[in-house]
């Protein structure tokens, strides 16, 4: 065996069979298919939400609820749009933007509560992929390290590992949060809210890997037993170019299911720290930023149930297809599986 070689092992499906086991699952399909048409519908609306999110038209549309019929004035949207570099991009899109303004109705300030959540969860699932990125990065790095190293070395990382286990989520985020808002926003020029998107992102992603670490570790520990690592040792392969020609080749299938994981998760905390007020600030929306504004407009008198209703459904919809896709992705990496298919 030469150092130019690969060898992954024998049992890893190919791309072919991955995906004809991937299709046989229906739900794994279905959230595929949902995913796709949310991110698609948001890509399109996001030029008018970038013009319209923070738009407010107190006198027109104070919390008005669904409805076909627009409850804003055509030029309040085209000034909207015309204001805003981003509008300007779309000729013609005062009419499209006016005619879908009102589906989903409007907050206390006037607001489109359809951009705000098409933007919400554009917003939401980019803090969620790049946490989830950050969050693999660091923990594939951490566990190969570790159990390529071994012995002492090991024993020392994973215990870091076990400590950081043992720290409260929420404390650990909260100590981010404080110790790089000023500095970062500094750096960015007083940017407050790229500022919170950033500091969220590294908050989520620097508490997330740990889990990631643990399963990399596993994986390398049982891989660098292999026959065809065993060669490459023989032949006088260092530890790195084993990690980069034979092993990260065979971690891909946990890795890319496992990021199925994450990005639900992350979403999940950004969604809850919003809530607490904690993650992004207004007026950039996130789901979680947009649930806690409608829970603050239901009382015991009126409930304003749209407010809350579409961002949380959004959410759940979009944890549920995330997670879904998990499960088909594992069983269509995983050569051992021989699970029955829900549907």
């Amino acid at each position: 065996m030469t150092q130019g070689s690969r060898s992954p092992l024998q049992t890893t499906p190919s791309p072919r069979r991955r995906w004809r086991r991937f299709r046989t699952n229906r739900l794994a399909l279905g959230s595929l298919f949902l995913l796709g048409t949310l991110f698609l519908v948001a890509m399109v609306s996001l030029p008018f939400a970038l013009s319209w999110y923070a738009s407010q038209n107190l006198d027109d549309a104070v919390r008005a609820p669904p409805s076909l019929t627009n409850r804003v004035e055509y030029d309040a949207v085209q000034r909207a749009l015309e204001t805003n570099p981003v509008g300007r991009w779309v000729k013609g899109a005062g009419p499209t933007a006016h005619a879908v303004a009102s589906w989903m109705g409007h907050d206390a300030l006037g607001r489109s509560l359809w951009y705000r959540c098409m933007l919400g969860w554009l917003v939401s699932l980019m803090i969620g992929s790049a946490a989830a990125l950050l969050s693999l990065t660091i923990g594939v790095l951490w566990g190969a390290t570790a159990a390529l190293a071994g012995g002492r070395v090991d024993t020392l990382m994973m215990r870091i590992v076990d400590v950081l286990y043992g720290l409260p989520y929420i404390l650990m985020v909260i100590l981010l949060k404080i110790t790089l808002t000023e500095p970062l926003r500094s750096l960015l020029g007083r940017r407050d809210q790229v500022a919170d998107v950033i500091i969220l992102v590294l908050a989520i992603g620097a508490v997330s890997w740990l889990t990631m670490a643990r399963v990399i570790r596993g994986q390398v520990l049982s891989l660098r037993e292999q026959s065809f690592v065993e060669a490459s040792r023989a032949i006088g392969a260092g530890p790195w170019w084993i990690l980069r020609k034979h092993l990260l080749p065979n971690l891909i299938g946990p890795i890319v299911v496992y990021a199925t994981l994450v990005i639900p998760q992350a979403i999940l905390q950004e969604s809850f720290l919003s809530f607490l007020g904690i993650g992004v600030q207004s007026p950039t929306p996130t789901l979680g930023r947009l649930a806690a504004d409608g829970l603050s407009a239901v009382n015991t008198f009126v409930g304003f149930w749209w407010l809350i209703t579409f961002p949380c459904a959004l959410l759940v919809l979009t944890l549920l297809a995330l997670n879904f896709l998990g499960d088909g992705l594992r069983d269509a990496f995983d050569p051992k599986s021989t699970a029955s298919m829900l549907v």
